[in-house]
């Protein structure tokens, strides 16, 4: 057995590659994905359910389904194209499934991490699938362990899963001991969770993060949940509605039911689900994202105007915003970074000489387009801004006469708490550094922002229905200190 030292450098260097490797990008958490169809292929259908929310997560992947009492589940590091063949598919047979994609907020990036958590009960098992990030885990994880309940993982998402197997075991039905559980539970999280019995599709009182409802064929006995609509798409379900927030739907071969656990729901979806994370194809509020993010480099143009030649984006998120902004400014769109869309997450890590050299793993730029040019370049956000600089000098170097720069969201200026891995907030440098002082730090001839008014005016939507909790500090779940503190303790540890 290793010692208490051991660990602790281990865990430490989990930290440190996981902080030091990931993307100048607020980082989304995971995708969930859920199904009962008792006459289909589940485990194939949930697998390209996670293939189309692939980008809610890269680092692990699985699928747990239910035949019977029996649960089938497969878990691993990778792509889901990684972690599942044909032949491991055919051997999860079940009526219904849920599915995970993960990247890691809470909980190091190891395999014991990877989701779904799968738990028993006098019951039977339960695979739960979870997107989104607790603030109360210190207090539930030690109410557990009061319980005698045996966690394995460091995850917020198994504390959910024993939460709900204790209050089974205590005499509870599944749902009756679901929703004791999710009183117990502080912050956000959309679940999906299987059972003998049936599929759950859970949110929590503010609906930070999403999750949608769908219906397979003809049939009125098959439902889908997903963390986003293009889930529903690829496998060709239809879109039925939201899970509201604070519901939980309950299905079993009885149909859908749904019920209202939160006393005092208050819907908060995270801004950024629109700017940035969700895809363009999916669907919120009656619209595409596509739609509302041409909507908001067209306010962005009229913001923040400047003189040049062309418009482009950074691939793939800010095409959309960039377009937009072309369309409102008049000044013609071009592509002028091509992004090697092959280039996924990977094991093989690039050199120290290979990460100085800049972006061209990812991102290429066509000198023709750009020598003599005045650019204006748009992207959906910055974080530490050593991505942007990079992009910057890559556009330089290609002869780009000035560089513009307009970011499709008002400033990064606090960690988020809610389930997307940001840095706290004295690496962030809109918290630290003017707008000046930033485009100084990364090279520009100008820089601006959306307003956060702009933001959320452009939504169309009630403003006071969204989190915005990244950009003005409000959160709309109180922060523990001690939570606020292990962010910040995770970064030093980073840097020894």
């Amino acid at each position: 057995m290793a010692s208490s030292v051991d660990s602790a450098v281990a865990k430490n260097a989990d930290v440190t590659d996981h902080l030091l490797s990931r993307p100048d990008k607020p980082e989304e958490a995971c995708g969930v994905f859920g199904i009962y169809a008792p006459d289909e292929d589940v485990a194939k259908l949930t697998y390209f359910g996670l293939y189309a929310l692939q980008h809610r997560g890269q680092e692990s992947a699985g699928i747990a389904t239910f035949e019977g009492d029996q649960v089938h589940l497969h878990k691993d590091m990778g792509l889901v194209s990684q972690v599942f063949n044909e032949g491991i598919l055919k051997e999860m047979p079940g009526r219904l499934a849920v599915g995970h994609t993960r990247y890691s907020t809470t909980g190091s990036s190891r395999v014991v991490n990877a989701q779904p958590a799968v738990v028993n009960t006098r019951l039977g098992f339960l695979a739960l699938a979870h997107n989104g990030n607790l603030v109360n885990t210190a207090e539930l994880r030690e109410d557990l362990l009061r319980q005698n309940c045996n966690l394995v993982t460091t995850t917020d998402s198994e504390m959910i899963a024993f939460a709900i197997a204790t209050e089974v075991n205590s005499g509870k039905d599944w749902l009756e001991g679901a929703i004791s559980a999710f009183h117990k539970c502080a912050g956000a999280f959309s679940l999906t969770i299987g059972t003998p019995a049936g599929l759950m599709g859970v949110r929590d009182p503010n609906g930070i993060r999403p999750l949608v409802i769908g219906t397979l064929g003809n049939s009125p006995m098959r439902y889908v949940l997903a963390s986003e609509t293009c889930g529903l798409d690829i496998i060709g379900a239809e879109y039925l509605r939201d899970v509201e927030p604070g519901e939980v739907v309950w299905i079993t071969e009885e149909g859908l039911a749904s019920f209202h656990w939160s006393a005092k729901p208050e819907r908060k979806l995270c801004i950024f689900e629109m700017i940035y994370f969700a895809r363009p194809d999916s669907v919120m509020h009656d619209e595409t994202l596509y739609s509302y993010r041409l909507r908001i480099g067209r306010r962005l143009a009229k913001e923040s105007p400047a003189e040049a030649d062309l418009v482009i984006a950074v691939p793939d998120s800010g095409v959309p915003a960039a377009i937009g902004f072309s369309q409102a400014s008049g000044i013609p769109y071009a592509e002028g970074l091509i992004k090697n869309r092959y280039v996924g997450r990977t094991f093989i890590q690039p050199t120290q000489m290979m990460r100085e050299s800049g972006i061209k793993m990812k991102l290429n730029p066509l000198k023709d387009v750009l020598e003599g040019k005045r650019i204006i370049i748009v992207d959906d956000s910055i974080v530490r801004g050593t991505t942007s600089r990079k992009i910057v000098k890559a556009l330089r170097d290609a002869g780009a006469k000035e560089v513009h720069m307009r970011i499709s969201s008002p400033p990064v200026t606090h960690p988020c708490f809610y389930g997307i891995d940001t840095d706290s907030q004295d690496q962030l440098i809109a918290a630290t550094k003017s707008v000046q002082e930033i485009a100084d730090q990364i090279g520009v001839d100008s820089l601006a922002y959306l307003s956060w008014e702009g933001m959320l005016e452009t939504t169309q939507e009630d403003t006071n229905t969204f989190c915005s909790a990244c950009f003005t500090g409000d959160y709309p779940i109180g922060i523990p200190e001690t939570i606020k503190r292990s962010k910040l303790m995770l970064e030093k540890t980073a840097k020894v």
